[in-house]
């Protein structure tokens, strides 16, 4: 769908266009995202700590070390390792050498979360790009990239 039909207006700059463009199709990524990680009772912000955690098994993670990683910058990492500790999804436990810190760890029941979900999770992140070849794919994931700077 075009972005004017969409958002039912017809006149804007390139850069206004592009800009809403950018919005509008980063919040219908994020609808589709939320439908698939629904099913799973998580959401995108939890899928996206657990991998980190994953990555770091058996050893922990700081709640500002998960923070650092995460693609949403603008994340509560502490709220979210809340909820997923209310699902034993993950362990927290103190700090032995600073007492300030919390250390967080995915449990068994997290991990086989993430292994059913790895059986899906490649097919459901290529859906928004089904109309895309692979060199558009490249092309845009490298304009990205390039627009960043």
């Amino acid at each position: 769908m075009k972005l004017e039909q969409a958002i039912k207006q017809n006149t804007f700059s390139e850069g206004q266009r592009l800009g809403l463009n950018l919005i509008y199709t980063f919040n219908w990524v994020k609808d589709q995202q939320k439908d698939y990680f629904s099913q799973f009772d998580i959401t995108a912000q939890q899928y996206n700590v657990l991998r980190i955690l994953r990555g770091r098994y058996p050893k922990v993670y700081s709640t500002s070390d998960i923070r650092d990683r995460m693609l949403d910058k603008m994340s509560d990492a502490s709220r979210i390792v809340d909820r997923l500790l209310k699902k034993k999804l993950v362990e927290r436990s103190t700090n032995k050498a600073d007492k300030r810190l919390v250390d967080i760890r995915i449990t068994e029941q997290g991990i086989r979360l993430l292994k059913i979900m790895d059986k899906t999770i490649d097919s459901h992140a290529q859906l928004p790009f089904k109309n895309l070849s692979g060199k558009e794919q490249k092309t845009l994931d490298k304009l990205l990239d390039k627009m960043r700077g």
